[in-house]
């Protein structure tokens, strides 16, 4: 008869953050397109795990942007790899931030994912709608732009 070994458990005590089910480099790129996306849109659905998860790394980021200097614009590049979305990270959401002394972002639960029953949640911008309004501004300041070099 074989003698059979002892599983060994692995304790975790001590050691912060969730593993998500994946090795140290897929969870850092899923972090990084998380993060990129969410500078981007300014919103993302994701699960509640990885939300609260990129909530914690995304507010770190946002603190970066608001200090503004080279050194922290690189170690903003260290977890973004786009530099557009680095330069509207401090040059458009962070000075909106300012006056802020944390709580960048707000986590709303939504729903249950059919597939497979995963909790999912809206990662979002507190101030939101302040951020959302200059964009369509933009959009629009474009439009009139277009339409007057038509006309010449």
């Amino acid at each position: 008869m074989r003698q059979l070994r002892p599983r060994i458990i692995k304790v975790r005590h001590r050691v912060a953050g969730r593993e998500l089910g994946r090795n140290t480099n897929q969870r850092k790129a899923l972090f990084r397109g998380l993060i990129t996306s969410l500078f981007q849109n300014l919103k993302i659905e994701t699960t509640v795990a990885k939300a609260k998860e990129t909530r914690i790394i995304a507010e770190r980021i946002i603190t970066l942007g608001k200090r503004g200097d080279l050194h922290s614009r690189r170690l903003a590049m260290s977890h973004i790899p786009n530099r557009n979305v680095v330069a509207k990270l401090f040059n458009v959401i962070a000075p909106k931030l300012q006056d802020r002394n944390g709580g960048y972002l707000r986590i709303l639960k939504t729903r249950v994912r059919q597939g497979d029953s995963a909790s999912m949640a809206i990662l979002e911008f507190t101030d939101y709608d302040v951020l959302k309004e200059k964009k369509e501004k933009k959009k629009e300041e474009k439009k009139e732009e277009k339409k007057e070099e038509k006309k010449k």
